[in-house]
């Protein structure tokens, strides 16, 4: 009886292992097809300037907090996104924006970048979107925990595109360390669950909630921004409740917006 139980428990997780690769097979398929139907540029020739979202600090004294995420450039915009944060200090005349990038990181360059683009820039020719901000007092308390944040993030001279650290990675480890942001980051921003190498239980990324990880390659979140999320090798499928929603790899966040 107790082996009959054991191997009906297992046929059932095979089952619904099956059912979840069916399922993100189905949905990557149907995001490679609207990432590749529009013209396509090399990212040279790709848009990077401003896509007129972030306020204009002369006409905005007050401090302000944003985090975007744009579609990644070539086959990378099929399975995940590109996050980063950007600031401006109250009376500030400029941006600070700060990412994660691969780019020169085996030759020894630091994987955080500095005000690269505009802090609302087309990311290789993808707009961007807001996923979540601060602004007035609230903004100004954040800046500073921010800014410590980025510079205990421990990853600095290391780069994975998967399963972590990559740019999202980095912008999840910043926004566990600063209350008060309770931004949520896109299911497809693939590298958010990379804990590092040993550790496994973290607040989620809007620190309304916990996730359970392990290495980024499997995983549960259960937060009320998030929902509930399950995380197969980085890939995420999920449920939100509050802003009903379902949770897709590749398509991402299928419903309410989060913000």
């Amino acid at each position: 009886m107790a082996a009959g139980s054991w191997q009906m428990e297992t046929m059932s997780i095979l089952r619904g292992l099956s059912l979840l690769f069916v399922l993100g097979a189905f949905s990557l398929g149907l995001a490679a097809c609207a990432h590749f139907a529009g013209e396509k540029r090399h990212w040279s020739q790709a848009r990077w300037d401003s896509a007129g979202v972030a306020p204009a600090p002369e006409r905005h004294p007050e401090a302000i907090v944003q985090v975007y995420g744009a579609r990644a450039w070539g086959w990378r915009g099929i399975f995940g996104v590109h996050t980063w944060i950007a600031f401006k200090r109250e009376n500030a005349r400029a941006w600070d924006r700060f990412e994660v990038v691969g780019w020169g990181v085996q030759r020894g360059v630091r994987a955080i970048r500095h005000n690269r683009h505009a802090p609302d820039g087309f990311w290789a020719g993808s707009p961007p979107e807001l996923l979540g901000e601060l602004r007035g007092e609230a903004a100004a308390r954040a800046i500073p925990a921010i800014e410590a944040a980025i510079e205990s993030y421990p990853h600095d001279r290391l780069y994975r595109l998967w399963p972590g650290p990559n740019s999202n990675s980095f912008t999840a480890h910043v926004l566990r360390a600063v209350p008060g942001l309770d931004i949520e980051l896109p299911p497809n921003a693939i590298g958010k669950d990379f804990l590092g190498p040993w550790r496994f239980l973290a607040p989620a990324p809007s620190r309304t909630g916990f996730q359970l990880s392990l290495f980024g390659l499997a995983g549960l979140t259960l937060a009320l921004n998030e929902g509930v999320e399950i995380n197969l090798l980085g890939f995420t499928f999920g449920l939100d409740i509050t802003r009903p929603a379902i949770k897709l790899p590749g398509l991402g966040r299928l419903g309410m917006k989060a913000v």
